[in-house]
């Protein structure tokens, strides 16, 4: 597996761990719906949250959460249209984005960022 490949992994599993620990219950993981994908769904009481998993082994270029831009966005609201639906779902729906950078030690900095972004009106 590639070094990316590896971080996003192992950064998808210590967010895993982090939200169980906050007591989340996790539905499902990596989700796909055609081309789109979610990586982590959960319930957090009554609401479904959308996770965005973002990893980086350094702040060089900037915090993992500046990845997810509008387009990004605009991928992850159409996952979470399909999920809600293919599910038969009536429930509120909650984005956020967990930010990982793993350090050279093996320990993680997670940042939880609920409520990231308010799915736009229309993408069109």
């Amino acid at each position: 597996m590639a070094r990316h490949n590896e971080l996003g992994h192992d950064a998808e599993l210590a967010v895993h761990s982090f939200l169980t620990r906050k007591g989340y219950r996790i539905l499902d993981n990596n989700w796909r719906a055609g081309h789109c994908e979610i990586d982590v769904v959960a319930m957090d009481g009554q609401t479904l949250v959308i996770v965005e998993v973002k990893a980086r082994s350094s702040t060089d270029y900037g915090m993992p959460e500046e990845a997810v831009g509008r387009k990004k966005i605009g991928h992850i609201v159409d996952a979470a249209q399909n999920y809600v639906t293919m599910k038969d779902l009536d429930v509120d729906v909650r984005f956020d984005i967990v930010s990982v950078v793993c350090r050279d030690d093996g320990t993680y900095e997670i940042e939880h960022i609920e409520d990231a972004f308010v799915p736009p009106i229309s993408r069109r």
